[in-house]
């Protein structure tokens, strides 16, 4: 009975160890930012789209998870378009939807 109790003293300590440290790991977690992607969403992009096609714009700026900045617009049919952040015709779509937007 002393070599049962013996026994099962290392996996009870392992358990305890490896519980202690997922609360740790939760509580540190707790205060970070959600990210949900570690790397740029935009592989390719398109130089425009006709404003009318377009429901809304997002505008990531340049962070930890993606170097670049990056313009995702949400069409009209669900889709989403990743747009060339350079490109005069985005420009001036982006300077529309931000007018449209302090308008409202």
């Amino acid at each position: 009975m002393a070599r049962a109790a013996t026994a099962a003293a290392p996996r009870l300590l392992r358990t305890a160890m490896l519980l202690l440290l997922l609360v740790a790991a939760g509580r540190r977690a707790a205060g970070a930012p959600v990210v949900n992607e570690l790397r740029c969403h935009c592989l390719q992009t398109l130089q425009g789209i006709h404003l009318k096609n377009i429901q809304s714009v997002k505008v990531t700026p340049p962070g930890p998870h993606c170097g670049q900045t990056e313009v995702i617009a949400t069409l009209k049919n669900g889709q989403e378009a990743c747009l060339n952040p350079e490109a005069p015709m985005v420009k001036k779509i982006i300077n529309k939807m931000l007018n449209k937007a302090s308008t409202n």
